[in-house]
């Protein structure tokens, strides 16, 4: 992200910013991850596949005992997606959709055409909390990376799922009172109300800063609070634990 927190310009078009180092921090990432997980807009970008980032990244998967290559998770509320889009061209691990029950019939056929499971959590949005164990379940997801976009990685936060969060802050200021930032869908108006985070760990490298931030733990609160309420509404009380993200 830019040194005033934006991931793309007001357009919300995103042109890569970051340097070749910052492309081979995200692909190490990648190596260390069951999944990558994405918003539908950001996977519409020409030429996002999720994939490990070539034979490098493959043979360092195999080597921690990972598949060679990553299953890859789509997620779009409103079952909006172009089905053009270059990740459907590329076969080479499964391809999961996560939506909300609000998506009509006809067009979660049309999704299950491109994607190898359609998955619906949830009523008008997405359950995560849901979904998360779900994968853990069905897929055996122990630790997952979500790549955004902005609106994803903000519902992600508020709702205490992320577990670490590893920015890049490049030399640069993009401005402007409408341009994405690294976590929207959010209204937050009190410093209480923030999401806490410490930090891990930080490195230099030219000129751009790789920080490591951890969650602190009174953010905890938030998915423990979730996981009992499923057990108060008659849910299994020995569900999986979810992925660590």
């Amino acid at each position: 992200m830019t040194a005033d927190g934006k991931i793309a310009f007001a357009n919300r078009k995103f042109v890569p910013f970051g340097s070749g180092h910052d492309r081979e921090n995200m692909m190490e990432l990648r190596a260390t991850a069951d999944a990558v997980m994405a918003g539908a807009r950001t996977l519409e970008t020409p030429g996002t596949t999720m994939g490990p980032g070539g034979k490098k990244y493959q043979r360092l998967r195999l080597s921690r005992g990972l598949r060679e290559y990553n299953l890859r998770v789509i997620v779009t509320g409103s079952g909006s997606m172009d089905l053009r889009a270059d990740i459907f061209k590329h076969r080479f691990s499964p391809i999961i959709m996560l939506v909300s029950g609000s998506v009509p019939e006809k067009q979660l056929r049309l999704l299950r055409s491109v994607a190898d499971e359609v998955k619906a959590f949830g009523d008008q949005e997405i359950d995560f909390p849901a979904a998360l164990r779900w994968l853990r379940e069905k897929w055996k997801v122990k630790r997952l990376l979500c790549e955004g976009g902005g609106a994803l990685h903000g519902t992600m936060v508020r709702a205490g799922l992320i577990d670490e969060l590893h920015l890049t802050i490049c030399p640069k200021i993009f401005g402007g009172n409408t341009a994405p930032t690294f976590a929207e869908a959010g209204n937050d108006v009190r410093l209480a109300d923030a999401t806490p985070f410490k930090l891990n760990s930080s490195k230099r490298v030219g000129d751009e800063l790789f920080v490591v931030f951890t969650r602190a733990k009174s953010s905890r609160r938030s998915w423990k609070r979730k996981r009992k309420r499923c057990g108060r509404n008659g849910k299994p009380a020995d569900l999986p634990k979810r992925p660590e993200i």
